[in-house]
C-alpha cells in the first residue's frame, strides 16, 4: 500500500490528501494547529485511511511520498525538512509544494539532500493535473524518477524542470501575464471583470486545448511557425509591455474593482470555487475524450 504524508493541512495539503484518498492511498497528516481534527473532518470526513498524527516523525515514518505544504518562508521550510529528512525512509520522495523557493535553497545545510525536490502543484492539486518536478543540485536521479512515477500514479501530469529558477515555470508565466493585466486595468483600458472575459474567451480557451508554441504552428497556417514569426510575429514583437504601479493607492483601486465584481467572504468564495471546480472538471472530461 502506498502512503502519502501531508505536512501542513491548509488548502493545498488537504487537496493532496483528497487526491491520495481517491486513489486508495493511505494518508498521514501533520499540522500543529489545535483544530486540525475538526478541519480534516469537515473537508474529508471520517476516513480510517486518513490518520492525523502528533508530530512529523510519525507522519513521515512509513511514507512513500512526503508532500510539505508549509508557509512560503525559507526558514520555516528549512526547519520542516530538517525534521523530515531525519525521520523519513531512505527511499522516500521528500517533496515541497513550494511555489517559488528552490529545493537547493530549502536543503541548504542538510546532511543529505538527495531525497529533496520540489513537487509544485497548481491549486487545487486534486483538480489541476500539472506538477512541476524540480530537482535540486543534490537530488538523486532515481528520486526524481520515483517522484514522476508516484505523481503519475495519482493521475497527475508531472513535468521535470531542467534548471532551477525561482518561481519555476508556470508561476513565472502567470506573473508575466498578471503584470500586463494589472497595468492595463490601472491605465483604465478595461475593468478586471472585462479582462477576465477576454482571457476566458480567447487565450484561456485556446490554451486549454493546445499549448503556446503549438498554437504558433497553427497560427502560421500550412507554412507553420516560420510564417507566423515572419509576418504577424514580426509586428507584435515590437510591442512594449507596461510596468504596473505598486503604489498602494493604485493597488487599492484595483482590489476594490475585483471585490465589486466577484464579492468577498465565505459565500462568495464557495460560489466561485464551485463554479471553478465544475467548469474545470467539464473541460478535463472533454479533453480526456480526445
Amino acid at each position: 500500500m502506498t502512503t502519502l504524508a501531508v505536512i501542513g493541512a491548509g488548502v493545498i495539503g488537504l487537496s493532496w490528501a483528497r487526491l491520495a484518498r481517491e486513489h486508495d492511498w493511505d494518508v498521514t497528516i501533520y499540522d500543529p494547529r489545535d483544530d486540525i481534527a475538526d478541519v480534516v473532518a469537515a473537508e474529508l470526513g471520517h476516513d480510517p485511511r486518513i490518520r492525523i498524527v502528533a508530530d512529523i516523525a510519525a507522519a513521515v515514518a512509513d511514507a512513500d511520498l512526503v508532500q510539505e505544504n508549509g508557509p512560503e518562508r525559507l526558514p520555516i521550510k528549512q526547519d520542516l525538512f530538517t525534521q523530515i529528512v531525519t525521520h523519513a525512509r531512505p527511499d522516500a520522495v521528500l517533496a515541497t509544494s513550494s511555489s517559488s523557493i528552490t529545493a537547493t535553497a530549502i536543503a541548504q545545510g542538510l546532511p543529505d539532500a538527495s531525497q529533496v525536490l520540489v513537487g509544485h502543484p497548481f491549486n487545487p492539486p486534486d483538480l489541476m493535473p500539472l506538477v512541476e518536478v524540480v530537482p535540486g543540485s543534490d537530488t538523486a536521479d532515481d528520486i526524481t524518477k520515483r517522484a514522476v512515477e508516484l505523481y503519475q500514479r495519482l493521475d497527475r501530469v508531472p513535468v521535470v524542470i531542467r534548471r532551477e529558477m525561482p518561481g519555476f515555470v508556470a508561476n513565472r508565466l502567470q506573473l508575466a501575464l498578471f503584470r500586463e493585466a494589472l497595468y492595463l486595468v490601472q491605465q483604465g483600458v478595461l475593468t478586471p471583470a472585462d479582462l477576465d472575459v477576454i482571457l476566458r474567451n480567447s487565450l484561456g480557451l485556446r490554451w486549454a486545448t493546445i499549448g503556446l508554441f503549438e498554437g504558433n504552428v497553427l497560427g502560421g497556417g500550412p507554412a507553420g511557425i516560420r510564417h507566423l514569426y515572419a509576418g504577424v510575429g514580426a509586428q507584435t514583437s515590437t510591442l512594449e509591455l507596461g510596468t504596473p504601479s505598486n503604489d498602494p493607492e493604485q493597488m487599492e483601486k484595483v482590489i476594490i474593482q475585483v471585490e465589486q465584481a466577484y464579492g468577498t467572504g465565505t459565500e462568495a468564495f464557495q460560489r466561485l470555487r464551485d463554479k471553478r471546480d465544475t467548469r474545470t472538471r467539464a473541460v478535463l472530461a472533454a479533453l480526456n475524450r480526445r
